[in-house]
């Protein structure tokens, strides 16, 4: 009678085979009910109940049979080996399994008793067996990182010189390094420095190679990226945030003294260290243009290259299970912004590299914040803009009518009159210096804050050197601060006086000076 049963084509695992049974031949379901309860196809539950009824079983009768009871009646022909034989899981398969999202180690166990209902580990020896051969495997690849979820990135310790062609000197080029966590799918690059502009835009560039984004990106905690560093709370830097923002991803860096946590990034620097810069040691390069373009080149290799622990490269297997689960990239690439904390000054201006713009009058004494592109100048109060000006290269200010009151000295402290008054105290240099400022800018209050900043150095500096250093700036026609302070700084103004006191003690009459009636 068991010759002439009817085999289902797909094997069930024994719990869900024993659940089919005890709904059919316990509660005496109907075969779509126990389709629409189990999610098991009506074909697959039909061919389960005839054999059970070829079989001759009732609820007693399978209730009494264990799993290896079970496979022996619905499954005696699935092997031909010894029943006390194992199958031994593909672990190289089980691991990439285990990188899909939402895949668990229970469900991976599950499929594999499945497929070999008689041979098969329990779970505990499954996981027991899996947990040998991992720890076999190398330490950065032992963890079980979720595709398309994090990216490791770094600075390599190894730094490559590049010469200029033109003056011969040598400037050392920093290797950014970057992996993905479950196809260790890496992407380098060279730059001049690990400045928060270069790091911020290593990243973007990243994400244009990997042709998506990930979820978390994990840096080690270099200053450029966090501001202070912190196992549980750290502070990432407000421009690297930005950035984090355009793309949707979040920033979680390494723990201090984890060296678990970044492992994908050391990793990939000895990768990187080994397969390219040990390779163009002896190579000299004259741009970093050039340097790049051989980085590009021997990076493919390193992705494409067959790994000895996994089957296929890098590549195949980003390809395969980490591109997929990237989120897509924005329509725009990130424009990289310096953001910096800034005060308002009396005179409603903020700097930022030489230059001065406008604010809205009344934000006067008011911190705000700074973003600067590179061409335009954004100014945030409390997270809403307030300001926005062309940014400008070169010294000098930029005022937007609206931004200034109508009655200056109702909402400021100084004025013109204040001002000259305090440079007269300091003497007759400083307040022709103060009236020069005055008459080159187009609105007084535009000059308040030079002139503030001159006269505040009576605090640092004695009056008499601080009107000699306005009467020199005043001589060559040197209106900026800065220039005022190197000439304290340089010690002029005494250079200037002793020359004058040597001139004005010198005779005027002597023996062995000749004078002008010897000269025809």
């Amino acid at each position: 009678m068991f010759e002439e049963q009817v085999m289902p084509a797909q094997r069930l695992s024994m719990r869900k085979l024993r659940d089919i049974l005890r709904l059919k031949l316990q509660s005496d379901l109907s075969i779509r009910q126990i389709n629409r309860s189990l999610r098991i196809s009506v074909g697959l539950v039909s061919k389960t109940v005839k054999n059970a009824q070829v079989l001759g079983l009732d609820w007693p009768a399978v209730e009494a049979l264990d799993e290896r009871g079970l496979a022996d009646l619905f499954y005696p022909k699935a092997d031909t080996r010894l029943a006390d034989q194992r199958e031994i899981p593909d672990w190289v398969e089980v691991r990439w399994e285990l990188t899909k999202p939402g895949m668990t180690k229970y469900l991976a166990w599950e499929e594999y008793a499945e497929q070999y209902p008689t041979r098969s580990f329990g779970y505990s020896q499954y996981c027991h067996h899996y947990s040998v051969w991992s720890k076999k495997q190398k330490r950065s690849m032992r963890q079980i990182h979720i595709a398309g979820e994090k990216l490791f990135v770094d600075y390599a310790g190894q730094t490559v010189p590049i010469v200029s062609t033109t003056t011969g000197e040598v400037r050392t080029a920093q290797i950014f390094v970057a992996v993905m966590g479950a196809s260790n799918y890496t992407y380098a690059e060279a730059t001049y420095t690990q400045a928060l502009s270069d790091w911020v835009q290593s990243h973007a560039r990243c994400f244009s190679f990997l042709g998506g984004v990930p979820q978390i990106v994990v840096p080690d905690n270099l200053k450029s990226g966090v501001t202070r560093a912190c196992k549980y709370d750290p502070d990432v830097n407000q421009t690297y945030q930005q950035m984090a923002a355009h793309y949707g991803v979040a920033i979680i860096p390494a723990r201090p003294y984890k060296p678990k946590d970044k492992s994908k990034a050391e990793v990939g620097v000895q990768i990187i260290e080994r397969w390219i810069l040990a390779r163009i040691r002896n190579i000299t390069f004259f741009s970093l243009a050039e340097l790049n373009q051989t980085v590009k080149a021997l990076l493919e290799d390193v992705n494409n290259r067959q790994s000895k622990h996994l089957k296929g490269s890098r590549k195949h297997w980003f390809e395969t299970i980490d591109k997929p689960n990237l989120s897509p990239l924005p329509m725009h690439a990130y424009e990289y912004t310096d953001i910096k904390p800034v005060k308002v000054n009396i005179d409603y201006h903020v700097q930022y590299d030489d230059h001065f713009y406008s604010v809205p009058h009344h934000l006067v004494g008011e911190r705000i914040d700074l973003h600067a592109k590179f061409n335009m100048i954004e100014l945030y109060f409390r997270g809403n803009l307030v300001a926005n000006h062309a940014r400008q290269y070169r010294y000098g200010m930029t005022t937007t009518p609206a931004h200034m009151p109508k009655q200056h000295e109702v909402y400021h402290k100084w004025d013109k009159a204040k001002l000259v008054s305090w440079a007269k105290n300091v003497g007759p240099a400083s307040l022709d210096w103060v009236e020069a400022q005055f008459q080159r800018k187009s609105h007084k209050e535009q000059a308040f804050r030079v002139c503030l900043g001159m006269l505040n150095l009576g605090k640092k500096y004695p009056h008499s050197r601080l009107d000699k250093a306005c009467a020199i700036a005043n001589q060559h026609k040197l209106y900026r601060l800065k220039q005022i302070k190197d000439i304290l700084k340089s010690n002029q103004d005494k250079l200037h006086q002793d020359a004058s006191e040597i001139t004005s003690t010198l005779p005027q009459v002597h023996e062995n000076i000749r004078g002008p009636q010897s000269f025809h």
